[in-house]
């Protein structure tokens, strides 16, 4: 092992020790009026506490740019370094994920999009129609995922790695990940 190798094992090892607060938020008109229950959201909950992210916030938001945005912005006051997002991403009339995210981000982060998208289409066809992508919004790394579970937890698996860097320059905290 080259010494190279070893600071580069160190550096990982320290990153991922890093403790990232989540705040979870599913986006669906149905399960916002109980009429659907929340999948995704548990789902995404279960995936980041894998990963020894710690959840400190969850919300069930209708399919409206301003809740969203309303959501997203008091995640990010609340502390959450990361916020991941689970529905409205397609291309269905009510799907307005991305659009609320863009009109409040300070950056779009296009490789996270470009990796879901990518690994996405090694499962199923359909993930080219996923507008799925990440953005810095305040101090919060925001990460929008699709609303079937399993595609919202694959897609988190696929940036995984990009998470704690990413969350420590929107903290704007010094990082050597």
């Amino acid at each position: 092992m080259t010494a190279g190798t070893k600071a580069g094992d160190a550096i990982k090892r320290r990153c991922n020790k890093v403790q990232i607060q989540v705040g979870i938020i599913t986006i669906s008109d149905r399960a916002s009026a109980g009429e659907y229950e929340d999948l995704g959201g548990p789902a995404l909950k279960e995936a980041a506490q894998k990963n020894g992210w710690q959840v400190i916030s969850e919300a069930i938001v209708p399919d409206d740019t301003e809740r969203i945005q309303d959501a997203i912005r008091s995640f990010s006051e609340r502390g959450c370094g990361l916020i991941l997002t689970t529905g409205g991403t397609g291309v269905g009339a009510r799907d307005v994920t991305p659009e609320a995210i863009r009109a409040v981000m300070r950056v779009e982060i296009p490789g996270f999009g470009e990796v879901m998208r990518a690994e996405s289409m090694k499962i199923t066809p359909n993930s080219i129609l996923s507008r799925g992508l990440a953005a810095i919004v305040d101090l919060s790394l925001v990460i929008a995922l699709p609303g079937k579970p399993s595609g919202a937890v694959e897609c988190l698996g696929f940036v995984a790695g990009a998470i704690p860097h990413a969350v420590a320059l929107a903290q704007r905290k010094p990082t050597t990940c």
